[in-house]
This record gives C-alpha cells, sequence and structure tokens, in this order.
C-alpha cells in the first residue's frame, strides 16, 4: 500500500485570501510539463453553517431539509481544492480555469447536523485540444465512514494545446476518469422531454458565488468575463447540477452516482430548459429515475 502525504488543517482555507495569491502567482506556472501537489489536504471536525446551508438551497432550488443535498458536500470541499490550486507548486494557473465535468457519488444520506472530516487531492494531468485537464477529487467522512467521494474536472486552457502532455499522478490513485468533452464537444443526442424551463438572471453567478465561495471571475460580470474570453458572464457548472437534482430529487436514489459534463457554457443571463428521460418504475418502486438529462 502506498504512504499517503495527508496534511491536516486547523481551519477551513481563507478563500479570498487564496484567490489574491493565485492571481499573483498565476506567471510562470510549469503547466503541464510539471508535477502537481502529492499531498492530500484533510479538515476534520467539520460543523455544517445551517444559515448558510438554507441560502445555498434558496440559490439553487432544494429544500432544506434534515439531510444535505449531495452537491452541498463538495461546496464545501472546495475551499481545499482553491488552496491546492492556489499553491505556488500548482503546475496551472486557477484564475480561468474552466470546470468541464464532475462525478460524485452519495453512499448514503448526510445529515445537516453531523460533523463531517473533508479531504481533497489533486490528479490525473491529461491532454486536452484547448490545453490540460485536471482532476480535482474530494472525500468526505463521518468518523471512518466514507459517505461522499467526488471528481471535479477543470480544464487549463492554453494557446498550444500540442504542448499538453500528460504528468504522474499526486495524490491518491483514483483510476482513469472518462474523457471530457469540454466546451466544443458534438452534440450527443440530448433527451427530449421537457421537464423544466428557467430564467437566468444577470446576477446568479454573483449570488451563487456568495454561497459557495467560487468567485472564479467569469461567473461574476461582463467585464471580468470578457478579460478571460467569455462573451458574458456564465453559470458555475455546480450551480447547473445543483439545480436540475433539485428538480429531479423525488427520482434520484438516497444511494446513487452521479456523473454530469458541461458541454456548453450557459450565458448570464438566459433562458435554459431541462430535458430528461425517465427509466421505467421497477416493481415496488414508488418513483422512476432520471437516467438522462441536459439543459439547453
Amino acid at each position: 500500500m502506498t504512504d499517503v502525504d495527508v496534511r491536516l488543517l486547523d481551519g477551513p482555507p481563507r478563500i479570498p485570501a487564496l484567490l489574491a495569491r493565485a492571481v499573483v502567482t498565476s506567471r510562470g506556472r510549469t503547466g503541464a510539463d510539471g508535477a502537481l501537489p502529492s499531498h492530500r489536504l484533510v479538515l476534520p471536525g467539520v460543523e455544517q453553517d445551517l444559515a448558510r446551508l438554507r441560502d445555498y438551497c434558496e440559490v439553487t432550488g432544494d429544500v432544506l431539509g434534515d439531510t444535505v443535498p449531495a452537491t452541498w458536500l463538495p461546496v464545501l470541499t472546495f475551499p481545499l481544492q482553491v488552496q491546492l490550486m492556489a499553491d505556488r507548486s500548482f503546475p496551472f494557473p486557477m484564475v480561468g480555469m474552466v470546470h468541464v465535468a464532475n462525478t460524485m457519488t452519495l453512499h448514503r444520506p448526510v445529515r445537516a447536523a453531523e460533523t463531517l472530516v473533508l479531504s481533497s487531492w489533486a490528479e490525473n494531468v491529461r491532454p486536452h485540444r484547448r490545453g490540460s485537464t485536471v482532476d480535482l477529487c474530494g472525500e468526505v467522512r463521518v468518523g471512518d465512514e466514507v459517505v461522499w467521494e467526488g471528481r471535479s474536472t477543470y480544464l487549463a486552457r492554453t494557446s498550444s494545446p500540442q504542448e499538453a502532455t500528460s504528468v504522474g499522478q499526486g495524490g491518491s490513485d483514483g483510476g482513469a476518469a472518462p474523457e471530457v468533452a469540454g466546451a466544443e464537444a458534438e452534440d450527443r443526442g440530448l433527451p427530449t422531454t421537457e421537464m423544466a424551463r428557467w430564467r437566468l438572471p444577470a446576477g446568479l453567478g454573483r449570488r451563487y458565488a456568495a454561497v459557495s465561495g467560487d468567485a472564479n471571475p467569469i461567473h461574476l460580470t461582463g467585464l471580468t468575463a470578457k478579460a478571460l474570453g467569455f462573451p458574458r458572464a456564465i453559470a458555475h457548472g455546480m450551480w447547473t447540477h445543483a439545480r436540475v437534482l433539485a428538480a429531479a430529487r423525488s427520482r434520484v436514489p438516497e444511494v446513487a452516482t452521479v456523473e454530469v459534463q458541461f458541454v456548453k457554457p450557459v450565458l448570464l443571463p438566459s433562458t435554459v430548459v431541462l430535458r430528461g428521460e425517465l427509466q421505467a418504475t421497477a416493481a415496488g418502486s414508488r418513483s422512476p429515475t432520471v437516467t438522462g438529462a441536459g439543459c439547453t
């Protein structure tokens, strides 16, 4: 068994200070030629902030209850990801990285009153036609029990994609991630049944940033998004993920693995349509489950 370099944190990382550090140290990073940090960050004893959870549910259209939305847990591990990416040893500049895919497994419902142990690490750099992708992995435990695992895939865009090369993995061996299509993926045939339609306001990115801590400039204003190559501010991929799961919550099993790809950016403001396909109801099951969904 390979030893893992674990670094215990005595408090949650402060995202504003980390973002400032990431901006200051963005130039001169090694890119795909460099190595990922080999350590895992661990934050024990995390009490969930119920007021923040309430605000999160309001922004994402979910319902505050005894158990938390599955997408709330990556919000808690996100500051650890930011600390990994903001560190000078991380090979890619964090500002402007685009979240292109997410996979997470909820092993059992997590109660809002439970105390958590959070961890995060980076692994699996691979080439992409627009640069390189890298996985930021997270894990949530209650005591010694793993209750949630997640993998967020980010695209670090470069002007010379052919220069992107694979590098050795850091952290745990999580296996190969599925190929990421990114913002230029071909239409793979979205489901046709309309499940919901939402009007997204221009300030949605700022509202979600306030509850999630993800203040990437591509989500905040048109001016900051244009500086990073987007025509307008874009919605957070994890807001889209959370909003879809909230809409389908009664049809998603309590224990489930959910995989999403953020194929195209959702510009703000805009109107989006959720389309899905439902699996036939199994014998004894009260409701069907969503087997595929997409926003257009």
